[in-house]
């Protein structure tokens, strides 16, 4: 029987500068560089794994805003389903990285882009990135309307346009598919 999904949070992290700066992490296991994000503890709800994650990643406190989406892959022949927060760093760090983690990078958008080891996260912060910098006031164009901080998804989808609702869909039908098959064994 397949396994239950990982449910997992983090954050794409700014720090303001000329250029702003995104934060990625170097894993000490896989000597990979990532996104910063864990799994969520029992009892968590994903915005507040997304902060306790990237504070023990980071070092750095920060400001949670908008909710730029849900990444799902594979790993470890599970699935793994990712809620990313834009959130900006709040000073210097605050506390030492955990040891899961070799370092933390802070680099401009297009630098982050090329460091990061995982193709699907870099397509990720490719469609995220202008977004989360956009809102961010970082960028010239104005900023998207992005979907407010919220833990409710009901809530926060009132607030989208019908084409963003259409895409919240697909994305909803192919999850559901894939714990439909899940469910059934197939996975």
């Amino acid at each position: 029987m397949a396994r239950a999904p990982v449910m997992a949070a983090g954050g794409i992290v700014l720090r303001r500068g000329a250029p702003p700066l995104v934060a990625v992490v170097r894993q000490r296991k896989r000597n990979e560089w990532v996104l910063p994000k864990g799994k969520l503890d029992d009892g968590e709800t994903p915005k507040e794994a997304a902060h306790r994650e990237v504070l023990e990643e980071t070092g750095h406190n920060v400001a949670i805003h908008e909710f730029l989406g849900t990444l799902v892959y594979q790993s470890g022949g599970r699935s793994k389903v990712v809620h990313f927060w834009r959130m900006e760093a709040e000073g210097g760090p605050v506390r030492k990285l955990m040891n899961d983690i070799k370092a933390v990078d802070w680099l401009t958008l297009d630098d982050a882009l090329a460091r990061l080891s995982r193709e699907y996260e870099r397509a990720f912060l490719l469609q995220v990135g202008p977004m989360a910098l956009a809102a961010a006031g970082f960028a010239s164009s104005p900023a998207p309307e992005l979907v407010p901080a919220t833990d409710n998804i009901d809530t926060a989808l009132q607030t989208l346009t019908p084409a963003e609702v259409a895409s919240v869909d697909e994305l909803r039908h192919g999850l559901l598919q894939k714990v439909k098959a899940w469910l059934r064994g197939e996975a």
